[in-house]
């Protein structure tokens, strides 16, 4: 993953639901109606509906919600399974989908608890998953025997834990915890038989564990130092040392991807001399590098495929994630079989590189699991499941468009415009600016329900990427730093002004929405421009960055440095962090919002939401606070999601585009 992909992280890792989507890696990692789709070719390229040749119904947040989110892939030993993870009972589960066709088996059963597949043994049908308990994100790894038993391999009380890979012939497999100590990740290896243990890797460097070599001999680790500015760091098993193996002078964001098969050469990514992260091979005896893949976008991860024939590489264009294949013994591009016209993300081959699973989506379409063969030529992917409600036809939805515009400063601005059937020149609708997660998140075409809901009661939406947003290069990556609140926030006001002087929106009727980072800019919004927008929709939003820089959980490590570099030391720069948090503003709010929160959160704790809540009640400023005792920081539970997204498509009309709008 890379640097700029692993800073998105602090507050948008489990907000998927809220936000959008999550970074994505070249592993599987979680989410399915498990009917499996006939053999078909994709409908993602087709027109929308025109609203003048048919009338488009509202469709209701239960029939929204009843679409699947699926996420995870691995192959059965014998490539005739698919195991991946799904909400279709409410609760994420584990599933296997036989590639043949038919109905799905489902392996886990939690009704409480998320569970997100990891991989099946490489020998077997033993699986690994993972999950944690009630949102607190403290995951554990739990395995899965034949006859269905669970063994938690990470038993204890306030550990994280996550699962590293098995070795290449499958006897040994790895386990990263903070149960030594909780603010860093050591490494563990499992016998695959006994299950008995030993810790490998201690780690002393208070850096990020990343890929471990097929054969256990060598481990990449990313020291951060700001998050423009990490090194890669190496542990030898032979001597148990941990030495530096990319450290560049000044700022240069070095993350380690993928370690070759033979275990001689460790693929990184770097944004040295670039303004985009590329690839890069080196040589782990002599040094020597090569330049594997350096597009005019971030490569945003590689990976091997199982059978190490292939190196899979993911490209972040231009909101979008677009796939290459290189071969593994010379980088020369191997040509796809035919694909989707969309994202295509999560990537996994089977054992013998003869089957390759993917997910496939648009704005239109959500998340749908995928399969190809390799072998033969004209082979077309075929899909596994059919996530979309049945009830919703896919023309009654919207694609979003990628535009621009200049903000205040002359800075180009990107960001996906989402127009509902409803809209016309007569009949202006109302919108939203939507701002994503982070910060340095990015708004991404693919689907949202929640978006999908708003735009067919007749919202428009403009998902921003502003300033600090990932995916448009380093500097403007760089550009918000140390002035979050304020620079960013005027490209949102300037979004906000470029949707009003569209003829088809109500002018006078434009509100902001966001989740987590997002959360806070709808909070700031309102307290620091509280006459631009007319409602705020704040989902899981920091309101104190004291509190909440102060909260960051130890496990962060240097990441919670590199975060007070770049957002402000609570010791040192309370002044400024002060200035920019809504809540010590909440007097300046004059405009209605409503607050999701998540009693769980361990990243904006439930308090900054009830203070925020009683400080707009104090004032007689129309609030609503809808607070879920089962969740962390995003939904994971669907029948929360049906309440809070109903709670703010009601709000919506109520003051943003109702009666009890302000005119």
């Amino acid at each position: 993953m890379t640097p700029r992909f692993l800073f998105v992280l602090f507050l948008t890792a489990v907000l998927v639901a809220a936000c959008g989507d999550a970074p994505e890696t070249g592993s599987s990692s979680q989410t399915p109606d498990s009917t499996a789709a006939q053999p078909e070719a994709p409908a993602a390229a087709e027109p929308a509906a025109d609203p003048a040749d048919s009338e488009i119904p509202q469709y209701s947040i239960e029939q929204f919600m009843d679409t699947e989110r699926l996420g995870g892939a691995s192959f059965s030993p014998d490539g005739a399974r698919v195991a991946f993870s799904s909400n279709r009972s409410g609760v994420f589960n584990v599933y296997a989908q036989p590639v043949a066709g038919g109905e799905a088996v489902q392996l886990t059963d939690s009704t409480t608890d998320p569970r997100f597949v990891n991989a099946y043994f490489p020998n077997g049908d033993r699986l690994i998953f993972s999950g944690d308990q009630g949102g607190n994100e403290l995951d554990h790894v739990y395995l899965r025997n034949t006859d269905g038993s669970v063994v938690d391999l990470t038993p204890g009380e306030g550990l994280k834990a996550n699962f590293a890979g098995f070795s290449a012939d499958g006897t040994r497999f790895w386990i990263a915890t903070n149960e030594r100590d909780n603010s860093v990740f050591d490494l563990y290896e499992y016998d695959s038989e006994t299950l008995e243990r030993e810790m490998i890797l201690e780690n002393t460097v208070d850096a990020f564990l990343g890929p471990i070599s097929p054969d256990g001999s060598h481990a990449a680790l990313s020291k951060v130092h700001l998050r423009s500015d990490t090194d890669i760091l190496l542990w030898s098993r032979e001597t148990g040392d941990i030495t530096p193996l990319v450290a560049d002078e000044g700022e240069v964001a070095n993350s380690p991807e993928t370690f070759s098969a033979d275990g001689t050469h460790l693929f990184y990514t770097t944004d040295r001399g670039s303004e985009f992260d590329f690839l890069v091979s080196r040589n782990l005896e002599t040094g020597e590098e090569t330049v594997v893949l350096q597009p005019d976008w971030d490569v945003m991860y590689a990976s091997r495929s199982s059978g190490d024939k292939y190196l899979v590489v993911g490209i972040n264009e231009d909101s979008r994630t677009t796939l290459k294949l290189l071969a593994a013994s010379d980088f020369s591009e191997v040509a796809l079989p035919e694909m989707p016209d969309g994202n295509v993300t999560s990537v996994e081959f089977s054992a013998d590189d003869s089957q390759m699973a993917f997910y496939f989506s648009s704005s239109r379409r959500p998340s749908d699991l995928f399969v190809v063969s390799m072998e033969g030529e004209g082979n077309e992917a075929r899909a596994l499941t059919s996530s979309l409600n049945p009830e919703i036809e896919i023309d009654h939805l919207v694609d979003g468009e990628v535009i621009r515009f200049e903000s205040y400063d002359g800075l180009e601005i990107p960001g996906i415009l989402y127009r509902p059937h409803q809209d016309s020149a007569d009949a202006p609708v109302p919108a939203l600016v939507r701002v994503h997660g982070g910060p340095g998140g990015q708004a991404r075409i693919g689907y949202s329900a929640l978006n999908q809901y708003l735009l067919n009661h007749g919202y428009a939406l403009f998902d921003i990427n502003n300033r600090g947003s990932s995916g448009y290069g380093k500097t403007f990556f760089a550009a918000d730093d140390r002035c979050h609140g304020e620079c960013d926030l005027g490209d949102v006001v300037e979004g906000k002004e470029m949707l009003a002087g569209l003829e088809w929106v109500d002018a006078d009727h434009i509100g902001i929405i966001g989740g987590s980072y997002g959360g806070y800019m709808v909070a700031a919004a309102l307290a620091f421009e509280p006459e631009v927008f007319d409602v705020g929709v704040n989902i899981f939003g920091v309101t104190n960055w004291l509190r909440t820089l102060e909260s960051i959980p130890a496990w962060w490590g240097p990441q919670r440095d590199a975060l007070f570099a770049e957002l402000g030391d609570p010791a040192e720069d309370a002044e400024r962090l002060r200035r920019i948090s809504p809540l010590f503003h909440a007097s300046n709010i004059t405009k209605p919002m409503i607050v999701l929160q998540g009693a769980n959160d361990p990243r904006v704790l439930q308090v900054e939401s009830d203070e925020i809540v009683q400080a707009l009640e104090d004032n007689d400023v129309p609030v609503e606070y809808v607070l879920f005792p089962d969740e962390g920081h995003g939904f994971r539970n669907r029948a929360n999601e049906i309440e809070g997204y109903r709670a703010i498509r009601e709000f919506l009309d109520t003051h943003l585009a109702g009666e009890g709008a302000s005119d």
